[in-house]
């Protein structure tokens, strides 16, 4: 889709997945590398754990679909080849310091006066101004800073990051639909323009709507260990079984209470349950024990009986329950389960490429299947300095954007209409993005079936109803809401003018329900053969679990991404939240808005079948890759790091309250010393060394 356009990308570790998603979606993507490799080359897992330039599982993960030049920029002769390249560029992404490129006389305002058309992104840990703008930050100093880690782990033990996953990552992925959005203004106007992205911001949407609470008088959201608190009883959603854990999802009332009753159903089906306590209304129970107008002795002995018939059964017997009785439950898989799975099979989701180092390995594929324009397999990561001949001896690229035109200025999206049938959180985040940046969004609703999220904590003054979500307001901030009853057949004419009107379409319902109404993307295009479509599910439209309905919890679990969340004496409690709806809104602003330009250029629409928890996965790429190449699942190591000490959460004065600390070598170790007023302690002979301070 994105193949007209051309990607100088000079980031290191802390942003290469944006390179690796503009590549992925069809852009001609030039990695930069200074002579002896990109300092991402050095980031572990490494193939057979040894560390080596060609040998970084992390390269081989978001290195692909790039070519390799090697410059240095400290010379003025390369220096003088990058600017070359920078006049035929499209996009320069980068991660340095603020500032650091501006002194070396590469910044923004230096090379627009290059290319004046040029996308400019900066992927910062804290953005380019404000009080920690020139912060020294790891990723665990990023997660401690969003938000999201606060809620995490055990509430008698410190918080924890989540598991495999960077915040750097979330800024890479978040900064592609972002260089995106500005590459459709410049569609528009030919004006390039600076787009900043903060790992600290961008990190921030995995804290969900949680941080809303304390400023509209509700209950402040707090660490459970993979459960929610009703009062003085924690609901699980991970949950001991024979073989493992299974994440179960118990809705007691709005949309998700149907779930719970086929389950309720199902225990008492096998005698666990007798008929009065499956008759009971339990909703009223929950509320009443959280209000403390009631003993939470019923409620204990129902979690304790559910738990009791769930511990003798295995991962594989209760997903086939789920796919049988349609619930909201799904095994906790690992990195090796991931890879075994037959949905991922079923929909050939796997891609190879060879490494010198290594056989074949399987990598994530194609984050969303495309009707006119398929992502393709692609290229291996590049060894350094691969390309740089075959680069800088190709004919000189010209710019590929008219001129600016005078007029008014109106946010970047003012022409993008978008008729968004989703709910809950993945595709609803979706569009609020787009909405932040001026796409009309109008949002479709029935007060027969209301959007889930109204359900949902927390509540202004803490008092639950339909319009008093707090994260509600947030994921559908700046559209417009219309309420038409689908099943209702008075409603289709409103429906079908509306996609005539409408760029984009967006639903997030089970494969069968838009050709039950009529609404699937043929009937749709038939109309308006210009649409792009979305249709953004669990699973994707295909394989044997596409027709499971469920939350982006069960996502996270069968994705790989609950099981590494956790400390290693205890079950996995997972990140907060239904993780995976907040990944994957990045793949799909993006995807949408590359098909948005491919139509531009081709009056092309097309139907995008969207896997949220496919999208999931590519954060977990190079544990992917390490569960092949060496072997083993990715584990549960807390905030442990194999290459940094102290690398850990400490309690500070107050309730609750925290300070998170990484030493990432012998000069941080020397200056924490100093801070803490303790030099002495820089001379220990225990703790001089990385690996002594490890070990004590």
């Amino acid at each position: 889709m994105l193949s007209p356009y051309r990607v100088l990308d000079l980031t290191d570790e802390r942003g290469l997945v944006c390179g690796h998603l503009l590549g992925s979606l069809g852009a001609d993507v030039i990695a930069i590398e200074p002579p002896a490799g990109s300092t991402a080359r050095a980031v572990g897992p490494f193939a057979g754990d040894v560390p080596g330039p060609e040998r970084s599982l992390h390269w081989w993960a978001y290195a692909r679909n790039k070519r390799s030049v090697v410059l240095d920029l400290d010379a003025e002769v390369d220096r003088s080849r990058l600017l070359d390249l920078v006049r035929g560029a499209d996009f320069f992404v980068e991660s340095a310091p603020p500032g650091d490129l501006d002194r070396r006389g590469l910044g923004y305002r230096q090379l627009a006066a290059v290319n004046p058309a040029l996308v400019y992104v900066s992927i910062t840990p804290f953005g380019h101004d404000g009080p920690k703008a020139h912060w020294a930050a790891t990723d665990l100093v990023v997660q401690a800073s969003a938000g999201a880690m606060k809620l995490t782990g055990h509430p008698d033990r410190p918080p924890l990051r989540t598991g495999g996953v960077s915040a750097f990552t979330h800024a890479g992925a978040e900064a592609a639909g972002a260089a995106l959005i500005a590459h459709h203004e410049r569609a528009r106007s030919g004006r390039g323009q600076h787009v900043q992205v903060s790992a600290q911001i961008a990190a921030n949407l995995a804290a969900g709507f949680s941080w809303l609470a304390s400023q509209i008088g509700a209950p402040v959201v707090k660490r459970s260990g993979g459960g929610v608190a009703l009062g003085p009883v924690r609901l699980p959603w991970i949950w001991q079984v024979a073989d493992g854990e299974v994440s179960l999802t118990l809705g007691f009332d709005g949309p998700a209470s149907t779930f719970f009753d086929r389950f309720l159903d199902w225990m008492v089906e096998e005698g666990a349950l007798d008929r009065e306590s499956r008759s009971r209304k339990w909703g009223d129970d929950v509320r009443a024990v959280v209000a403390g107008a009631a003993p939470a002795n019923d409620l204990t002995s129902l979690l304790d009986r559910i738990a009791a018939f769930l511990r003798p059964r295995t991962k594989a017997e209760l997903l086939d329950a789920t796919l049988e009785r349609s619930l909201l439950m799904v095994p906790v898989a690992t990195t090796l389960d991931v890879l075994e799975s037959p949905q991922f099979a079923a929909r050939g989701f796997w891609i190879e490429h060879d490494h010198e180092s290594s056989p074949a390995v399987r990598y994530p594929g194609a984050f969303a299947r495309l009707s006119r324009t398929p992502l393709g397999a692609g290229r291996r990561a590049p060894r350094v300095g691969e390309h740089t001949v075959e680069v800088l001896t190709e004919t000189a690229r010209g710019s590929q954007h008219a001129a600016a035109p005078a007029g008014a200025d109106e946010p970047p999206l003012a022409d993008v209409r978008i008729l968004d049938f989703s709910w809950v959180m993945a595709g609803p985040w979706t569009t609020r993005v787009l909405a932040d940046y001026g796409a009309t969004v109008i949002k479709i609703e029935s007060s027969q079936r209301p959007d889930l999220v109204r359900f949902l904590p927390p509540f202004e003054r803490g008092q639950p109803g339909v319009d008093s979500s707090a994260g509600f307001w947030s994921i559908n901030a700046g559209k417009r809401s219309l309420a038409l009853d689908l099943g209702n057949a008075a409603s289709r004419q409103v429906v079908l003018d509306l996609v005539r009107w409408a760029d984009v379409v967006l639903e997030s319902f089970s494969p069968k329900a838009m050709r039950k109404w009529g609404y699937d993307y043929a009937s749709l295009a038939a109309i308006n053969p210009g649409l792009v479509m979305v249709s953004t599910c669990l699973f994707g439209q295909s394989g044997p679990l596409s027709s499971m309905a469920g939350y982006g919890t069960m996502g996270a679990a069968l994705g790989g991404l609950v099981a590494p969340t956790g400390w290693p004496d205890r079950p996995p409690c997972g990140p907060f939240g239904p993780y995976t709806d907040f990944i994957a809104p990045r793949f799909t602003v993006a995807v949408i808005l590359a098909a948005l330009d491919h139509r531009r250029r081709t009056g092309e629409g097309q139907h995008i079948d969207q896997s949220q928890v496919e999208c999931s996965l590519q954060f977990l790429a190079p544990h992917l890759l390490d569960a092949q190449v060496n072997g083993r699942a990715l584990d549960r190591v807390a905030n442990d790091h194999p290459s940094m000490a102290p690398h850990a959460v400490y309690p500070t004065d107050g309730e609750d309250e925290w300070v998170a600390i990484a030493a990432r070598d012998d000069s941080d170790w020397r200056r924490l010393c100093d801070a803490l007023g303790r030099p002495d302690l820089a001379s220990d002979p225990r703790f001089v060394t990385i690996e002594g301070r490890r070990r004590h």
